[in-house]
């Protein structure tokens, strides 16, 4: 792995899996994950979260190296989930006078984790308290389900820099080479996506910031065009589209809803739409489906009829859409079904529990296999979604 610089003061003790193929036992890693942990070295020594159990060795060995005999006098413990808080028992025990730095929820969640006690090695911090530790300042800012209740962020004073938990985090080893919004998406929406409210509330306190540098649990250390981040988290966290092109979601049983999804795809390029992505939601991965659903603003629904509803990959789609806020969508609707198509119908339902959730008409119905006579309404649909 490549060293990883920010500063004199502050060192990255981080390190990545590229072991794991599947995080949170759900997300595809294919470029691994980076698992990110901090030492700022002062007068007092201050390791910013720990790591998952995947690269506890590793992790320790950098601890290890940047300590050089040295102690650690306080843990601030951002996070409790354990991708970040399986290794806090661990340094408990190996550092006996170390202080560990939380709010209240992070104490009441640690005590669920670790049969430990630490009543007398608790610094306990609400909204904007700070601790210095000799020529850094740290100051802590609640941030409560971003995307668990107990989240919390630090912002270093002196350095200006910001430790943003999840926030800004994406899937991918630290030295991976990626273009940052598409995994850091895929990222947001799958684990922070249903709380757009709060992330909102987030940036309001770090728009009172100075920030040059964020610091964030997953992912590479963002240094320069700062805004760039922060505005992508505006627009995911606002629920608003950040592409005019056209996404077409396929739950296809044979493959004749998907014949009629590229037929489509390609009317809808031949209308001169730059950005057409079809997804077969049976087959794709399921993270970037839903990425791209809320990327784009049109969405075109294609499902086959199953058990007199919709076939169950649409179903789950929708249910994990629902689940993550989904709104502010314009979408259409195909539906297929050979002796009683009821795809269309259950889409709708479900599209109904959504806010501010357009459907265009008309609602296109194959029986079975795409015949010429379709292509009129398809035509419709195409012009209806583009208006």
């Amino acid at each position: 792995m490549k060293e990883v610089e920010i500063s004199e003061a502050i060192r990255y003790i981080g390190a990545s899996d590229k072991e794991t193929k599947i995080f949170e036992s759900q997300y595809h890693i294919p470029n691994g994950m980076a698992y990110n942990s901090y030492l700022i070295k002062d007068e007092k020594n201050v390791v910013m979260d720990t790591v998952d159990r995947h690269v506890t060795d590793k992790w320790l060995e950098n601890l290890e190296r940047e300590l050089n005999g040295e102690s650690v006098e306080y843990l601030v413990v951002s996070h409790m989930e354990p991708d970040h808080a399986y290794n806090i028992g661990l340094l408990i025990s190996k550092y006996p006078n170390m202080k560990i730095v939380g709010n209240a929820m992070t104490f009441r969640m640690l005590n669920n984790f670790f049969d430990v006690d630490i009543e007398n090695r608790k610094v306990e911090v609400k909204e904007a308290d700070t601790l210095n530790i000799g020529k850094h300042t740290l100051q802590f800012f609640m941030a409560p389900m971003v995307h668990w209740p107990e989240v919390m962020v630090t912002y270093e004073q002196t350095e200006k820099v910001l430790f943003s938990a999840d926030g800004f985090g994406k899937f991918g080893a630290i030295d991976t080479d990626e273009d940052w919004a598409c995994e850091a998406r895929r990222y947001y929406f799958g684990i922070v996506g249903k709380y757009g409210e709060q992330v909102q509330a987030l940036l309001k306190k770090a728009s009172t910031l100075e920030i040059n540098t964020i610091c964030p649990l997953h992912g590479p250390i963002l240094k320069e065009n700062l805004e760039y981040y922060i505005n992508k988290y505006d627009i995911w966290s606002k629920y608003e589209p950040e592409d005019d092109g056209v996404f077409i979601a396929v739950a296809s049983i044979y493959g004749n809803t998907m014949e009629v999804a590229k037929r489509v795809a390609q009317m809808l390029e031949e209308k001169g739409v730059k950005k057409v992505t079809v997804a077969d939601l049976a087959r794709d991965d399921f993270a970037e489906a839903i990425e791209d659903a809320f990327k784009y603003g049109k969405v075109i629904l294609a499902a086959s009829t199953y058990n007199m509803s919709v076939f169950p990959p649409m179903r789950q789609f929708l249910t994990n859409l629902k689940e993550r806020n989904y709104q502010k969508r314009k979408i259409g609707i195909i539906e297929n079904g050979t002796w009683a198509p009821a795809a269309g119908k259950c889409m709708k339902e479900m599209l109904g529990q959504m806010k501010d959730i357009e459907i265009v008409e008309p609602t296109v119905t194959i029986k079975s296999k795409m015949k010429e006579g379709n292509i009129a309404e398809l035509e419709q649909l195409v012009n209806a979604i583009l208006l």
